[in-house]
């Protein structure tokens, strides 16, 4: 299996933007659903964006709504989250997860890998 591993992640001012990616299995595998999840210090992992691997229809929490993307390249090697307008909030270990459940802003992924720390001053 592809390594989910996370990269991208920084140290930003509030307002700035990051991009994370994360290598996908590619366009020939059976993956169906890939996204992002977060997890802040002493929080629970929460779901952040995802993409259903098929049709390409997109999904996000009510909190990064308007400001960050989720997207893949043509050939659907790379998954990546464009963020901007980042706030203090914001500020989390970063996952890039695959497949699994997700309904209605609640995703429980089957894979994840190494996450990201993005850290967003005030």
């Amino acid at each position: 299996q592809v390594p989910l591993e996370a990269s991208g992640g920084g140290l930003v001012q509030a307002g700035g933007s990051l991009r994370l990616s994360c290598v996908t299995p590619g366009r020939t595998s059976s993956t169906y659903f890939m996204g992002w999840v977060r997890q802040a210090p002493g929080k629970e992992r929460e779901f952040v964006a995802g993409i259903d691997w098929s049709d390409g229809n997109t999904y996000y929490a009510d909190s990064v709504k308007d400001r960050f993307t989720i997207y893949r390249d043509n050939a659907e090697t790379t998954l990546y989250l464009q963020m901007n307008s980042l706030k203090p909030e914001d500020t989390a270990v970063y996952f890039c997860a695959r497949d699994g459940t997700y309904y209605e802003g609640s995703y429980s992924p089957d894979f994840w890998g190494q996450g990201t720390q993005v850290t967003v001053s005030s």
